[in-house]
Protein backbone atom coordinates (compact mmCIF):
# COMPACT_ATOMS: atom_id res chain seq x y z
CA UNK A 1 0.00 0.00 0.00
CA UNK A 2 1.33 3.36 -1.32
CA UNK A 3 0.63 6.45 0.49
CA UNK A 4 2.55 9.02 -1.82
CA UNK A 5 3.06 11.43 1.47
CA UNK A 6 4.34 14.84 -0.27
CA UNK A 7 6.09 16.57 1.86
CA UNK A 8 5.12 20.33 1.41
CA UNK A 9 7.01 23.47 2.70
CA UNK A 10 5.99 26.81 3.85
CA UNK A 11 6.36 29.75 1.58
CA UNK A 12 9.45 30.99 3.56
CA UNK A 13 11.09 27.50 3.77
CA UNK A 14 10.92 27.07 -0.06
CA UNK A 15 12.22 30.46 -0.40
CA UNK A 16 15.56 30.03 1.76
CA UNK A 17 15.74 26.88 0.39
CA UNK A 18 16.26 28.36 -3.17
CA UNK A 19 18.07 31.18 -1.59
CA UNK A 20 20.72 27.94 -0.57
CA UNK A 21 20.56 26.72 -3.95
CA UNK A 22 21.82 29.72 -5.81
CA UNK A 23 24.28 30.41 -3.35
CA UNK A 24 25.69 26.95 -3.76
CA UNK A 25 25.75 26.83 -7.93
CA UNK A 26 27.63 30.42 -7.07
CA UNK A 27 29.71 29.50 -4.85
CA UNK A 28 30.82 25.80 -6.08
CA UNK A 29 30.36 26.07 -9.88
CA UNK A 30 30.38 30.00 -10.44
CA UNK A 31 26.50 29.91 -11.93
CA UNK A 32 24.32 32.39 -11.56
CA UNK A 33 20.77 30.62 -11.19
CA UNK A 34 17.50 32.96 -11.18
CA UNK A 35 14.83 32.31 -8.56
CA UNK A 36 12.84 29.90 -11.33
CA UNK A 37 15.59 28.04 -12.00
CA UNK A 38 16.87 27.27 -8.50
CA UNK A 39 13.42 26.41 -8.32
CA UNK A 40 12.65 23.86 -10.73
CA UNK A 41 15.93 22.21 -9.16
CA UNK A 42 14.16 22.21 -5.74
CA UNK A 43 11.56 20.57 -7.55
CA UNK A 44 12.88 18.26 -8.89
CA UNK A 45 14.90 16.96 -5.90
CA UNK A 46 12.03 16.82 -3.88
CA UNK A 47 9.78 14.55 -6.08
CA UNK A 48 13.13 12.57 -7.06
CA UNK A 49 14.25 11.88 -3.28
CA UNK A 50 11.52 13.01 -0.93
CA UNK A 51 10.19 9.63 -0.73
CA UNK A 52 13.50 8.41 0.10
CA UNK A 53 14.47 10.96 2.76
CA UNK A 54 10.77 10.51 4.04
CA UNK A 55 10.63 7.11 4.80
CA UNK A 56 14.40 6.65 5.98
CA UNK A 57 13.02 9.35 8.76
CA UNK A 58 10.46 7.19 9.45
CA UNK A 59 12.62 4.11 10.00
CA UNK A 60 14.68 6.48 11.97
CA UNK A 61 12.05 7.29 14.48
CA UNK A 62 10.86 3.60 14.54
CA UNK A 63 14.93 2.14 15.49
CA UNK A 64 14.52 5.11 18.20
CA UNK A 65 11.13 4.53 20.04
CA UNK A 66 11.84 0.90 19.44
CA UNK A 67 15.31 1.45 21.73
CA UNK A 68 13.06 3.57 24.05
CA UNK A 69 10.44 0.63 24.48
CA UNK A 70 13.73 -1.31 25.46
CA UNK A 71 15.31 0.38 27.49
CA UNK A 72 11.71 0.92 29.62
CA UNK A 73 11.24 -2.55 29.25
CA UNK A 74 14.00 -2.71 31.17
CA UNK A 75 13.30 -0.57 33.72
CA UNK A 76 10.31 -2.33 34.16
CA UNK A 77 11.68 -5.28 35.25
CA UNK A 78 14.46 -3.80 37.05
CA UNK A 79 11.76 -2.21 39.45
CA UNK A 80 9.69 -5.74 39.54
CA UNK A 81 9.86 -7.75 43.09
Amino acid sequence: MKNNKTVTFSREEKAKMIEEIQFFFQEERDEKLGVIASGNILDFFQDMLGEHIYNHALDDAKTMFQRYMENMEADYYSLYQ
